[in-house]
């Protein structure tokens, strides 16, 4: 049996008691620190107040001010931790522009004069598209052939409430148009504001609002799939500079905004291309630019100023140009634009542009050859019709502008000054 003295077993003593000790501290240290790190989660899962739109919103913020509600429906969001965690970014983008606008979209309805069996004019039902409210006092901004031939007008708003609407103008060589109706007094009506179309990209993302087949306010969304699209609508009418999207467009979306992601116009939806009659994916939309441009005109004069040159062409076709070699008038192009008679005293006759002088027919129409055979207008290439009135879509009367032509086998140019364009 081994034997321990005092001092020792004191010594085992104490090492006990310190060892002790020191595992209990451990212990209540642990406990601490999980409860710090659970209270740290807790709060965290919190929004900060004064700190909210830059921690969960800095995309969204840079839409403006709260003076002018921009981001209202961020901040109901970021109000709510429990709500916005359902969203990705892109879809609060999305919730937050459809949110601020749809109620900015309106329903147009037209009636139109038909005929019954006593051949009486009758109203009926015509047809329906979409349109842009673009000022508190109720200007609406959309498509021409929403509203060309309309007898009545009626506007549809996001609260159920059906106006009356007047015409104000309409440019048939843009495919614009401008009503208006009178929202009662202490109505308040949110503008969708211009962007540009400058700067768009291909890939850029955006967002339609509409009424397709009837649906109000339908949000659809895409990218651009093309730019600088020339759009030929009719004989005489080339639609320029059309944006192409992918975001389904159908019909009764006519008329309605186009926005970047910033919340901006940036076109008007017009067409789309479709052998079935719905979305494809191929969609055109007018650039907001030439809406800025030609708005002010249609709210002021009704119609748009454009220039013109008082002659009469015939576009050439190869049956003319075998015809012009026969008989030794023909130029050393196969495309343009042959005068046939210009105006006595007009501006094309005041520039040297001269008209033919030999009447001949093909087919029902008859016109004049040996004229001057015009190429291009200010560096335009011109070699049909609808390149004319494309060429001079931007013009106004009293601007000059340089026309290049072939008189027989010689390239000349000259400088005609613009008259205005009868409508």
């Amino acid at each position: 049996m081994k034997l321990y003295s005092k001092a020792q077993i004191c010594m085992v003593i104490a090492v006990s008691v310190a060892l002790t000790a020191l595992s209990i501290v451990g212990i209540v240290f642990v406990i601490d620190k999980h409860a710090q790190s659970q209270s740290t989660m807790i709060m965290a899962s919190q929004p900060a107040k004064d700190t909210e739109e830059d921690v969960y919103f800095p995309e969204i913020t840079s839409l403006g001010s709260q003076d002018d509600q921009t981001v209202g429906l961020p901040l109901q969001i970021a109000n709510s931790a429990q709500s916005m965690s359902g969203y990705s970014a892109d879809e609060i983008e999305n919730i937050s522009i459809y949110e601020k606008y749809n109620e900015s979209v309106v329903n147009i309805n037209t009636e139109v004069l038909g005929i019954n069996w006593f051949l009486e004019p009758v109203p009926q039902s015509g047809g329906s598209g979409s349109g842009s409210i673009i000022d508190e006092q109720g200007y609406i901004l959309t498509n021409n052939h929403v509203v060309e031939g309309a007898y009545k007008l009626y506007v549809s708003l996001a609260d159920g409430s059906r106006y009356e609407a007047k015409l104000i103008g309409t440019d048939p060589e843009s495919d614009l148009a401008v009503i208006k109706f009178s929202p009662e007094p202490g109505k308040k009506l949110r503008p969708i504001p211009f962007g540009t179309s400058k700067d768009l990209k291909v890939g850029q993302k955006v967002l339609a609002i509409g009424n397709p087949f009837g649906l109000e306010r339908t949000l659809t969304a895409g990218i651009i799939s093309g730019l600088g699209r020339p759009i030929q609508e009719s004989e005489t009418i080339i639609l320029q500079n059309m944006i192409q999207t992918d975001a389904s467009i159908n019909p009764g979306n006519s008329g309605g905004p186009l926005f970047n992601m910033r919340g901006e116009m940036i076109g008007i939806n017009t067409m789309i291309y479709s052998p079935s009659g719905g979305s494809v994916g191929i969609g055109f939309a007018i650039p907001v630019d030439t809406a800025v441009r030609i708005v002010p005109q249609l709210i002021k004069n009704g119609q748009v100023r454009r220039g013109w040159i008082e002659m009469q062409v015939i576009q050439l076709f190869p049956d003319l140009v075998n015809y012009l070699r026969q008989t030794g008038k023909a130029a050393p192009v196969e495309t343009g634009l042959l005068i046939s008679t210009v105006t006595s005293g007009g501006n094309a006759e005041k520039a040297g542009l001269k008209g033919g002088t030999t009447a001949v027919r093909y087919r029902s129409t008859v016109f004049y050859i040996g004229g001057d055979i015009i190429v291009s207008i200010d560096g335009k290439p011109v070699t049909k019709i609808a390149e004319l009135y494309a060429a001079l879509e931007d013009t106004s009367p009293g601007q000059r502008v340089t026309v290049e032509f072939y008189r027989g086998s010689k390239k000349m140019s000259t400088t005609v000054v613009l008259a205005e364009r009868k409508r």
